[in-house]
């Protein structure tokens, strides 16, 4: 057995959360295993090359003083976190499994970040290498947000290695942020990226000093006071309006998401911190709300959220387009941290399966399968000629972005993915995410078997339990209509609790629970408002969305439609994409011969077509333009 992996959220034993993370989660193969032994094998070795060909390293030697060139090198003031994100992803990686020349990586960079360090604690290389006053630009400076990025690296680095060379810096950086923030104070405001909010609560978690947890109230708190200029700083020319970083709407007040995504998600996440470490329950219920808004009205089918990209926000109610999709890969990384701090904080199965559809679909789908490329954003259908103007707003996959925000960031998941998966509380353990591996917590270790989501037997053998009666809970999936379970070989007759099959009895080394879900091809109808989608449907299979590739379809998809009522064909395929099950359905391709210079016409004016059938195969959404940039659609319209 591995050394206890604690992951990125630990509630202290006092807090209001229903549900911890289990004290050992290791994957150990399967879907999840592959993916993530590309990431340590291929990606977060190359992160350090990739920074250092982008400046970021370079900013940290300068504000060290030690050789480099004074001058800030980067388009961004966050560059920093950047670093800070890499580390984590680093660190957590060595939690899970020891890399020599890996520590010695980190020791290099984590002793870079100290010597940067001002000797007040303040730390951002863009204001200390001439880029401004610290504390002045708080809506566009990003100061309080490269701080949380080091907070969460320093508690990885902390809880992987048990040293404290970067806690330490952490800690002198909160210490500084406390001096300056706060009533009375040199600064009385909010900055205009949350992520230090989730940060400093784990600091508290971590270092049981209590200020860490009230300044992090602090900044929950004062949100939503209009303290945010939001005028042309920065060199914007437009002005976002107090929406765009959720300073219109104290947070328990807040009837729905708006504004950026990232910036609204992360702030969600870390006011469910803090709800967890000091019980309040009005502050719970508007993260319920809050939840239950984005995900009813503001999500796609693939887990994304964003749907402008103007300002990279959330957009109206059910105003979800395919083709202009945004769907940041950063914010599917923040809706796993919020929708997983949920699960925790309630207990209740949504939250996991809101995790489980991100992850597998508008999370993965920003990660390359070969680990070296990434998509920023994600829509949910690409026309064959797409005109793309270059940059981090393409449909192609990059090696590196100008804003690399989201490779580091999807680094740092994969490397944690494992905390993700299962919890435990003091009647037993609890499954949430099924992947091959070994999990430990609550009187009980389970051994798990399962070659999900291409099938969906999930095998569970217990190795030690306590000889106490204990509840071994497995989440049977939203999307899951009939499924089987069997303890010992024996058929059981449990049913769904809120979500939760639980088996309950006392467990001897060497029993077994089967469950087994059912995977048939479904085909998902979108809810009548959203006017971008009507009349398509989508294809599913298990925690899977699908989609069509011109690679597969003869490169164009217009005037494809799918025929509704024929039985899908479901195929393996070893030799596609890593290895994918395909889905194969029948369909037809319109083919229009109007000729005119008009391309409307009148209900009495028959149109002039020709139907041809055509097969048609769909491959999982999170492998698409690997192959080439060429033409994708999930939402398929339906033929009757």
């Amino acid at each position: 057995m591995s050394t206890p992996f604690t992951g990125p959220v630990r509630p202290r034993a006092d807090s209001a959360a229903a549900l911890r993370p289990v004290s050992v989660a290791r994957v150990t193969g399967g879907f999840w295993a592959a993916r993530r032994r590309t990431n340590a094998e291929v990606s977060v070795p190359e992160g350090p090359r990739r920074l250092e060909e982008a400046g970021n390293l370079a900013n940290l030697r300068a504000a060290a003083d030690v050789g480099a060139a004074p001058e800030f090198s980067g388009d961004f003031q966050f560059q920093d976190s950047d670093v800070h994100k890499w580390l984590e992803a680093a660190s957590w990686q060595l939690a899970d499994a020891p890399d020599p020349a890996l520590a010695e990586e980190v020791a290099r960079i984590v002793r870079l970040v100290a010597a940067a360090q001002l000797e007040n604690g303040y730390l951002q290389t863009y204001y200390q290498l001439g880029g401004g006053k610290p504390w002045t630009e708080l809506g566009w400076g990003h100061e309080l947000y490269c701080a949380g990025h080091l907070i969460q690296a320093a508690v990885a680095h902390h809880r992987a290695t048990g040293g404290r060379e970067l806690l330490d810096v952490a800690v002198r950086f909160a210490d500084h942020i406390e001096s300056v923030f706060g009533p009375g104070k040199q600064v009385d405001a909010v900055c205009g990226h949350p992520e230090v909010e989730t940060a400093l609560v784990e600091l508290y978690r971590t270092t049981d000093d209590r200020r860490h947890l009230e300044l992090a109230r602090y900044f929950v708190e004062r949100r939503g006071h209009g303290l945010l200029a939001s005028g042309a700083d920065r060199g914007h020319d437009r002005d976002p309006g107090p929406e765009y970083w959720q300073d219109h709407t104290p947070v328990r007040e807040a009837q729905e998401v708006t504004g950026h995504a990232v910036r609204q998600l992360y702030l969600l996440a870390g006011a469910a911190d803090l709800a967890t470490e000091t019980g309040d329950a009005e502050l719970r219920q508007a993260l319920e709300r809050l939840w239950a808004d984005a995900v009813a009205t503001k999500t796609y089918v693939t887990g994304g959220m964003g749907s402008r990209h103007d300002w990279e926000a959330f957009g109206d109610s059910y105003e979800l387009p395919s083709d202009r999709a945004y769907t940041e890969t950063c914010a599917a990384i923040a809706s796993v941290h919020f929708s997983w701090r949920m699960a925790l904080l309630t207990g209740e199965t949504r939250y996991s399966d809101l995790v489980e559809r991100t992850l597998f679909n508008g999370f993965l789908g920003g990660v390359g399968l070969d680990g070296r490329t990434w998509l920023y954003v994600n829509p949910l259908q690409r026309r064959a000629h797409a005109h793309e103007r270059p940059g981090d707003q393409t449909s192609r996959r990059t090696p590196w972005f100008r804003c690399a925000c989201c490779p580091p960031n999807a680094m740092r998941l994969l490397a944690a993915l494992p905390h993700f998966f299962a919890s435990a509380d003091d009647g037993g353990l609890q499954l949430h995410q099924y992947a091959t591996g070994q999990y430990a917590g609550g009187g009980l270790t389970v051994r798990v078997a399962t070659e999900y989501p291409w099938h969906g037997t999930v095998t569970v053998t217990v190795e030690e339990a306590s000889g106490q009666e204990r509840v071994l809970s497995l989440r049977v999936p939203a999307w899951c209509e009939q499924f089987r379970l069997s303890v010992n070989g024996l058929p059981a007759a449990e049913l769904p609790e809120h979500g939760w099959l639980r088996v309950r009895r006392i467990f001897r080394p060497g029993d077994t629970v089967r469950l087994e879900l059912a995977l048939p091809v479904r085909r998902t109808h979108p809810h009548p408002y959203v006017d971008a989608v009507r009349g398509c449907v989508a294809l599913e299979r298990g925690p899977l969305v699908y989609c069509l590739e011109g690679a597969d379809n003869g490169g164009d998809l217009d005037g494809v439609v799918l025929d509704a009522s024929a039985a899908p064909e479901v195929r393996e395929r070893p030799d596609l994409l890593g290895g994918v099950t395909t889905v194969v359905v029948p369909g037809r391709r319109l083919v229009t011969d109007d000729g005119g210079w008009w391309p409307y016409r009148t209900g009495s004016a028959p149109a002039r077509r020709v139907d041809l059938p055509v097969e048609l195969t769909a491959v999982p959404y999170y492998a698409w333009a690997n192959r080439d940039a060429g033409a994708m659609r999930v939402w398929i319209p339906r033929q009757h």
